[in-house]
């Protein structure tokens, strides 16, 4: 019982502490450049399927810097 008990503590110690994926700084510095650029793009003319796809990488975007970048 000790010795499970024991493994069990190892393996939750060593377990990360977030259970998102971690991104360094240099790489959310890169999405955060990418999500202006897009922002950017939006405020000048395109049309309705440019504007489709721009909405869509802003949102994907947005969610890769929620996820990794913290």
């Amino acid at each position: 019982m000790k010795a499970m008990l024991a493994m069990l503590t190892a393996v939750l110690v060593s377990m990360p502490a977030a259970a998102h994926d971690y991104c360094p700084k240099a790489e959310c510095e890169k999405v955060k450049q990418r999500i202006r650029a897009v922002e950017a793009r939006m405020r000048q003319g395109y049309t309705r399927a440019q504007g489709e796809r721009l909405s869509r990488r802003l949102r994907e975007l947005r969610a890769q810097r929620s996820q990794r970048c913290r």
